[in-house]
């Protein structure tokens, strides 16, 4: 998916008859639609402030999903299964990633779970959220980083990865997904090879229960989910049903 220059970009100069106030409408109309969510902030592992994306559901206490994007993906592409998440009573919290592009070294993109980590205890302490019923979704590298923190922490209780990788540049996750012991949905698109690939080796001789789904449509990570509604809904309702959402 890519950014698209706003419609103003696309439409020329405004009429002379609509003066200043009609040239500062049409910007503002052309405007993309900022992030449903509310802006959050809490602290990461070494003491950085992250801004992420809560979207609240109406009733609470309520379960909890933090959701990591793809590798040079803003939290923002998490808006539209972060209130579908919120319209299902279950509150979504969307990260960014600490950096925008590969670091190179394993270790370091390794050690960048260290801020889905600081999103789980964020959400783990907030007073709305029910005990025991946190979930964490990742997309493409996303959902390596998920599995890493999902693996360490004592509070999810529920796992989505969308288009993982067994092997991202150096960055493994089989062994380490084996130490998470809660249920996992596991996605990809049957035309994305590799992720269909590490779906299938992921799930096997799980600890816990892994449910696997292959989509039809053609595309990897968010953007898997941008064009198959039915990936969509099952990946909330997944955490529905694991989360202990009625």
């Amino acid at each position: 998916m890519r950014w698209h220059p706003s419609r103003a970009s696309r439409c020329g100069p405004a009429p002379r008859a609509l003066g200043a106030l009609g040239v500062v409408m049409l910007v503002l109309l052309a405007r993309p639609a900022t992030a449903a969510g509310r802006i959050v902030t809490f602290r990461a592992e070494d003491g950085r402030a992250l801004n992420a994306l809560a979207y609240e559901p109406s009733q609470r206490p309520s379960p909890a999903v933090v959701l990591v994007p793809m590798l040079g993906r803003p939290k923002e592409d998490w808006d539209a299964i972060g209130q579908r998440l919120a319209d299902a009573n279950i509150l979504a919290v969307a990260i960014d990633l600490p950096g925008v592009s590969d670091p190179g070294d394993s270790r370091v993109l390794g050690a960048w779970s260290g801020d889905v980590r600081a999103a789980i205890t964020y959400v783990n302490s907030r007073p709305d959220v029910r005990p025991g019923a946190i979930g964490v979704a990742g997309a493409s590298v996303g959902a390596s980083l998920a599995a890493l923190a999902a693996a360490t922490s004592r509070v999810v209780r529920s796992l989505v990865l969308v288009s993982p990788s067994l092997d991202y540049r150096g960055l493994r996750v089989d062994a380490t997904l084996k130490q998470y012991r809660g249920p996992a949905l596991l996605v990809a698109s049957a035309g994305d090879p590799y992720a269909s690939r590490s779906v299938r080796e992921l799930a096997k001789d799980a600890p816990g229960v892994r449910d696997t789904r292959f989509s039809s449509v053609t595309a990897h990570g968010t953007l898997l989910l941008a064009r198959d509604p039915d990936m969509v809904n099952a990946l909330v309702e997944w955490f529905q049903r694991t989360l202990g959402v009625n």
